[in-house]
């Protein structure tokens, strides 16, 4: 006899521990919860700069580039 679990209907991304319990609060519960996931955002941010400094910085901005590019070319597109 087998089980079903219902797991295989999930997002890939609702698997991972933590970010997972996040998504599915920002996407399933109240709209305080994303500003929730901003505070934690920046109170890592905070925490990574007191720990390594500007490279902390430099490294999330570099991140950050391909999502601004995403964005700057939904808008030109009209989206």
């Amino acid at each position: 006899m087998s089980t079903f679990t219902g797991l295989d209907q999930l997002p890939w991304y609702y698997r991972i521990p933590i970010f997972g319990w996040i998504a599915k609060d920002v996407i399933h519960g109240s709209r305080d919860n994303i500003l929730y996931f901003l505070v934690i955002v920046v109170t890592l941010l905070v925490l990574a700069m007191k720990t390594w400094g500007l490279v902390a910085l430099g490294l999330t901005a570099l991140a950050t580039v391909p999502v601004v590019f995403a964005v700057l070319i939904l808008i030109t597109v009209g989206k």
